[in-house]
């Protein structure tokens, strides 16, 4: 069983961190449900493990928190839906890059929802549009943005952190950072692609492509 909860308002970085960890623990020790939280964080940047110091290019923007997931600098921030998932590898299969695919899946599902075509990228993790409605890069092919990041931790084949998928952040607040350690893109989000979608909007098609691609 999957439990769902979202939370209102803004959860601070190391609050949201500190849940997880008691949730995770509990589903280790005691067999805690598996869990779904999505969330909202005020403006700030986390480093994963892989970050390069270097890709922080305005330290003073937002708060900068050391975080233990995968992956390199990413921000976080109103109008981004963060779903963390605490999900049980051992029943699951204890495949690490069979569960990111599996990630990256849902976030393509979900964007289908809403006619948008999310594609991976070989040596990028995360999801990509490819953007049409822009000139074509000096390659002479169509740019492409980054549109949700994935970044996860496993303890004892348990996960936590998971994804973010960007509704309507404020974009400029990607400039205090490399996102992902990649220059040559850019970011987006769903009302930057001319989708009027709300966060509830989004919710709703997370937990339907949820059980499509995550079933019992």
């Amino acid at each position: 069983m999957v439990d769902w909860i979202t939370s209102e308002g803004f959860v601070p970085y190391p609050e949201a961190v500190s849940q997880m960890e008691t949730h995770v623990e509990s589903m280790i020790r005691s067999g805690a449900d598996e869990r779904i939280w999505l969330l909202e964080h005020p403006a700030l940047y986390t480093a994963g493990t892989s970050a390069d110091i270097n890709d922080l290019t305005d330290p003073d923007r937002f708060p900068v928190y050391t975080s233990k997931r995968g992956g390199q600098y990413t921000y976080h921030g109103p109008g981004q839906r963060v779903a963390y998932a605490m999900l049980d590898l051992n029943k699951r299969g204890r495949d690490v890059r069979k569960f990111v695919w599996t990630l990256e899946e849902w976030v393509i599902q979900t964007l289908a929802e809403f006619n948008v075509t999310g594609e991976r990228r070989e040596g990028r993790v995360g999801v990509w549009v490819v953007r049409h409605d822009k000139p074509l890069t000096a390659l002479g092919t169509p740019p492409e943005d980054k549109i949700a990041a994935i970044g996860v931790r496993l303890r004892k084949w348990t996960s936590f952190h998971g994804i973010c998928i960007n509704v309507e952040p404020d974009l400029s607040h990607y400039g205090g950072i490399v996102p992902c350690g990649i220059a040559e893109h850019g970011v987006t989000s769903l009302v930057d692609l001319g989708l009027p979608v709300t966060m509830d909007d989004l919710d709703v098609a997370l937990k339907k492509s949820f059980l499509q691609v995550f079933p019992d």
